[in-house]
């Protein structure tokens, strides 16, 4: 027989090489679907937890807001707190001046015009005129009171005049100046206040005569 026609057989050796590099590829697809999958499995927790550290993040970054307004509020409440208790530090002796003050102006509505001439008259003004001069330094303002509608908070009635109805609610007189400190109130005005009264009726003599007589 010629070499041609022999069987041809494949070695032994060579088949088992094969199949083991088949199973050696099964196993690796197997290993990196396995992979696949694990990796997969992290990226979706790593997902969740980037979430979730996102959502913790801005709701410390809201905290963070509120506190910073909070504590912007803060420092503005204490410096207008420290600007009044410096705008107002003289209040309490300012307002134990005001009756020296009424002294020196009731004196002066009192004076005698025959005593306007002396030279102690002249230093007695000028002492007024520096008390109130300072007064105004300190923020001093006289409330307007005559003519004026009653205000509670600026004016305190201490009478009530009966009068007709343009009076109504105005102050007719002004007992004693009230005064204020930049914004707040010194001193109220004491005041009468006019109430108007309906104007009187008069009398048909018409209606009088025709009135039954009464025995």
């Amino acid at each position: 027989m010629t070499e041609n026609n022999q069987p041809n057989t494949e070695p032994k050796e060579a088949f088992e090489t094969k199949s083991f590099e088949n199973l050696e590829e099964n196993q690796n697809n197997k290993t990196t679907s396995d992979t696949i999958e694990e990796l997969t499995k992290q990226i979706e927790n790593l997902s969740k937890q980037l979430e979730g550290e996102k959502a913790r993040a801005n709701d410390n970054f809201a905290h963070w807001q509120r506190a910073q307004a909070d504590f912007s509020n803060f420092r503005k409440r204490v410096e207008q707190e420290k600007n009044d208790l410096i705008r107002y530090a003289n209040a309490l002796l300012i307002s134990r001046i005001l009756p020296i003050l009424d002294d020196f102006d009731r004196a002066a509505m009192t004076l005698p015009k025959e005593l306007e001439k002396f030279t102690w008259i002249e230093g007695f003004f000028l002492m007024r005129a520096k008390l109130w001069a300072f007064l105004q330094q300190e923020g001093v303002t006289p409330i307007e009171a005559i003519n004026k509608d009653f205000d509670p908070i600026l004016h305190e009635a201490v009478s009530i005049e009966e009068g007709v109805e343009p009076s109504t609610g105005k102050i007719v007189s002004e007992f004693q100046r009230g005064y204020k400190m930049h914004d707040r109130v010194l001193r109220p005005s004491l005041v009468k206040v006019g109430k108007g009264t309906p104007q009187n009726t008069e009398t048909n003599p018409k209606d009088s005569n025709n009135q039954p007589n009464q025995a």
